[in-house]
């Protein structure tokens, strides 16, 4: 769409893609096709040879997946976004698009689960090294280049102790060195943090999260300039990590909503870290709206709200951990975030089962860890599900 003057979020949200396609419909349609028609060889060879056609072959394109992805490309303030079949796919796609046998990344010791497994365990052996540094300090990032380095990766807050990392810093220090920076904002999502306006040339998402919203799709997206997203797109194709019509169409039904949804959900999760912060059974809480976070001010400047995730520390151990989640009544014991209703799981019980003890105690898991994801339950109803539950 075309406008005088930038379109805030929730406008975004909503009519990002306009004019997309010329129908009537209100609500976007569904193009279930797997393939689509050509009306004339030379019309097919155009279309089979174009960049990223959206009526050839939906691993290749589709309109509906296209629509999804104007929306969260204007979300994101970038050129361009492709919606791919999970987040690990964005995630890994992109990695796998931006690096060779011999090339080097820095990371953090803090990612998400199967970002730490594809740092860990799949790169080193296609001939991909890896260094991972304290997020916390920029400085580390500097410090773990080399001549060889092509990617910086950060996740901010990170999953799931909720560390922030300085996105300008960092951005800063890898654009100095002619390296390519790749941000996971899906604890933030783009109503809360636009790591590109910090520099960031890549950024992506479990759009499975509060993108989505609603736990009935499995997604992910990157988000960049038009060039970048291109190559992407060419490995995508390569590896088969499309999305389809319908988790598409259900993500478009669930972005109209991103910006109430994740204020709402902000809201609610400060109220109750600051609940669960004076609590005699909770030994610490890890969410960056809190005024004794520690990276407090850091999330101040580069946030506009916190998220609704947020994680604590149990003071009776693992085995209170594990109590706590089976005692909770509204709150589900299970993976995942960003959707409607509130979830919570004990890290180290989903952890230990892909990761050795140290890459945990690397990440800064603690085994009396539970990660809470606030839905859009009433948070005084929240806040009582939770004080029965721990005093079990």
């Amino acid at each position: 769409m075309t406008s005088d003057f930038p379109l805030h979020p929730e406008t975004l949200a909503i009519h990002g893609d306009d004019g997309l396609e010329a129908d009537t419909d209100v609500a976007p349609s569904i193009h279930p096709s797997s393939t689509f028609r050509a009306r004339s060889a030379a019309e097919f060879a155009e279309i089979a040879s174009g960049e990223r056609p959206s009526r050839f072959y939906t691993r290749y394109g589709n309109p509906t997946v296209a629509r999804a992805e104007r929306v969260i490309a204007g979300l994101e303030g970038k050129a361009a976004a492709l919606l791919l079949a999970s987040g690990m796919g964005a995630i890994a796609t992109t990695v796998l698009a931006n690096v060779s046998a011999g090339d080097h990344i820095v990371a953090q010791t803090s990612h998400y689960m199967g970002t730490t497994r594809l740092l860990a365990d799949l790169l080193p052996r296609f001939g991909v090294t890896v260094s991972q540094v304290d997020q916390t300090d920029p400085a580390a990032f500097e410090a773990a280049l080399r001549p060889e380095t092509r990617l910086v990766m950060i996740e901010t807050p990170s999953n799931p102790t909720l560390a922030i990392t300085d996105l300008a810093a960092v951005a800063a220090i890898a654009r100095a060195h002619g390296v390519t920076t790749i941000a996971d904002n899906t604890f933030a999502s783009p109503i809360n943090q636009r790591p590109g306006e910090h520099g960031i040339d890549l950024v992506v998402h479990s759009a499975t999260k509060y993108l989505g919203g609603h736990s009935d799709l499995v997604a992910g997206v990157v988000c960049g300039e038009a060039a970048a997203v291109q190559r992407i797109w060419e490995h995508a194709i390569v590896l088969g990590a499309s999305s389809n019509a319908f988790d598409a169409w259900l993500l478009l039904r669930g972005l109209r909503t991103l910006a109430l949804r994740v204020t709402r959900q902000s809201d609610s999760a400060l109220l109750l870290a600051r609940m669960l912060e004076a609590h005699p059974a909770v030994a610490k809480v890890h969410y960056p709206g809190l005024e004794r976070h520690p990276q407090h001010a850091l999330a101040r400047r580069q946030m506009k709200a916190f998220g609704g995730v947020l994680s604590i520390e149990l003071a009776g151990g693992y085995a209170a951990a594990q109590s706590l989640v089976a005692r909770l009544e509204l709150v589900a014991n299970a993976v995942s975030l960003g959707g409607v209703e509130s979830l919570a799981v004990h890290a180290a019980s989903v952890w230990e089962g892909s990761l050795s003890i140290a890459q945990i105690e690397a990440a800064g898991v603690s085994p009396s860890l539970v990660r809470i994801a606030v839905g859009l339950e009433h948070p005084e109803d929240l806040a009582r599900d939770f004080v029965q539950a721990l005093a079990g």
